[in-house]
């Protein structure tokens, strides 16, 4: 008897504070939500505003007229069209050199033992820790040097030196995690170390391939700094740089064109969104994988 309105009362305050937590955890969730998608939003409104509402007093979070114009204007402008193709092609090479230099990286490192091997791998790591702005200098004589500037191949080469690194990391985690039981049952029905990177390795690290294809995918889309060090003329530009400099171009003197820089920004990003919206679970799996298996 004595110890029921004590317990009567714990539950209350246990349960109040349950509450409150999860209150809490609520107002935490909205706040990083509204944080993190507010630019973007933002971003898009301006977009489809004409120029006569983008700057009105008091802010207005949803035009009286919406407008297409914006994002008719960079659709149709040529020298824009040429950088998303640049684009494209940049970072599906870096993609593609990504995944296949890296997968023999990892499967050296993963499957095979030597001295210094795990040197070799913190190396690889360590490379990524590097600011862009720290190689500059040295990627802009490399360059030079091979004859590269305002080509592309100078953007795919240089893009390599950050893709690549954390490719081979995440596969070498899942490469290691393979079974030696099925690797020594192939060499023993007489296949080549070849045709066991190729069709047992490469097959059962799709996940983490496919991971770090995305990573590094958007990795090169969204790079800036070496697309401005390395290229100059307008059919050699990517988008990110395209951006920057078709503000430039399309602006008077007192006057920038926000509407037709956040038309762009959002053609831009689009196709990123998309992309992780639709591989979310593959790249948090691939990720938490490599993680653990490493």
């Amino acid at each position: 008897m004595d110890g029921s309105p004590g317990a009567s009362g714990g539950g209350h305050r246990r349960s109040g504070g349950q509450v409150a937590l999860r209150v809490l955890f609520y107002l935490l969730v909205a706040a990083v939500v509204v944080f993190t998608v507010f630019p973007f939003v933002w971003a898009f409104v301006s977009s489809i505003k004409p120029d006569s509402e983008l700057f009105t007093t008091p802010v207005r979070y949803w035009p009286d007229r919406v407008t297409l114009d914006n994002y008719r204007a960079v659709l149709e402008d040529g020298q824009f069209q040429t950088a998303l193709l640049n684009s494209v092609i940049v970072a599906v090479s870096v993609t593609a050199l990504s995944l296949a230099v890296g997968s023999l990286a990892a499967y050296s490192l993963g499957r095979f033992r030597f001295r210094g091997r795990s040197v070799v791998l913190y190396a690889v790591l360590a490379m990524t820790i590097f600011p862009q702005i720290a190689v500059l200098g040295a990627l802009f004589e490399m360059v030079n040097f091979f004859k590269l500037y305002n080509q592309l191949p100078a953007l795919i080469l240089t893009y390599l030196i950050f893709t690549l690194p954390f490719t081979v990391w995440v596969l070498t985690g899942f490469l290691k995690a393979i079974p030696r039981e099925v690797e020594e049952a192939a060499y023993v029905d007489g296949a080549t170390p070849w045709q066991v990177f190729t069709k047992i390795m490469l097959p059962l690290s799709v996940p983490g391939m496919a991971t770090t294809g995305i990573l590094a995918f958007i990795a090169a889309w969204n790079e800036f700094l070496f697309a401005l060090s390395f290229t100059q003329t307008p059919d050699k530009r990517t988008v990110t740089y395209a951006i920057q400099a078709f503000s430039t171009a399309t602006s008077g003197l007192y006057e920038i064109p926000w509407g037709q820089t956040m038309a762009a920004s959002i053609v831009v990003t689009v196709p990123l969104v998309v992309l992780t919206l639709v591989f979310q679970r593959r790249i948090l799996a691939g990720l938490t994988a490599g993680a653990v298996k490493g």
